[in-house]
């Protein structure tokens, strides 16, 4: 039966090689058909792909396993809801229509109980203060003048450069920049501010590649019960294999080895 959800993120498909991504590829494969049997709603919180852009009838190839995995859980019942990344952010309708994906562009506010318990999901990009570059350089890429005019490019050339764009800005970051940087953490900063006007137990974001779980707040509810809001970085596909678990009443963080 199925009756957990599940979260992932910063797969990165399509990087650094083919051979590597392929690799990489197989093993989320693997993971999924692990879950499939009890997973009832997946979460992927952003940067499935290492690059992503959608021409009226073209898209990048490859990733054909995981997608064709993710079909055949859809069309048994599963749920899939994917976050753009900043590294995909380009998703139209193609996963929508292709895999029966629900796409999100913003942050969203989930609850899985009918208001029992309340998300907070989010790729992390962009959020908290600071960061002035990127999040100026986000409104020009996802302007629809800009997208439209990307699109006259011949995808050979547009995919390409992008894709050569997409993994120059990765590789120019180091593991230092991917480690928690505590109180001046931006996700943590958002969080903390978004908590000040609406309660969430639980905060989930990807994009820092690091796993992470805090306690932000904890509350006493009228019967005494204590009540933590918690934050939660899911890690990354790239090194780690981790994933966050909802089983209805614990949420559980976890790394998958598929030698097990």
């Amino acid at each position: 039966m199925r009756t957990h959800t599940y979260f992932i993120s910063d797969v990165h498909l399509g990087a650094p090689s083919v051979r590597e991504s392929q690799e990489r590829e197989r093993t989320l494969v693997s993971f999924l058909k692990h879950i499939e049997k009890d997973c009832k709603q997946l979460f992927i919180v952003g940067d499935l792909f290492d690059y992503w852009f959608e021409y009226k009838h073209v898209v990048p190839r490859g990733h054909t396993r995981v997608l064709g995995q993710l079909a055949l859980m859809v069309d048994a019942g599963l749920q899939l809801d994917i976050f753009a990344g900043n590294h995909d952010l380009w998703m139209g309708n193609y996963l929508e229509e292709e895999l029966g994906a629900t796409v999100h562009h913003r942050p969203l506010k989930w609850s899985p109980d009918e208001g029992k318990t309340a998300f907070y999901l989010a790729h992390g990009d962009g959020l908290g203060p600071g960061d002035r570059k990127y999040k100026a350089l986000k409104k020009i890429f996802t302007n629809p003048f800009a997208i439209w005019a990307y699109k006259r490019l011949h995808p050979n050339f547009g995919v390409g450069f992008a894709a050569r764009m997409s993994r120059t800005s990765r590789n120019s970051q180091s593991d230092d920049d991917h480690a928690f940087k505590g109180e001046k953490e931006r996700q943590l900063v958002h969080s903390k501010t978004v908590l000040k006007e609406e309660w969430f137990d639980y905060f989930i974001y990807g994009h820092r590649h690091h796993e992470k779980a805090l306690v932000l707040q904890t509350n006493e509810s009228e019967d005494g019960t204590k009540i933590d809001s918690t934050y939660i970085v899911l890690g990354d596909w790239i090194r780690l294999n981790t994933f966050a678990k909802w089983d209805g009443t614990h949420l559980t963080l976890d790394s998958y080895n598929s030698r097990k």
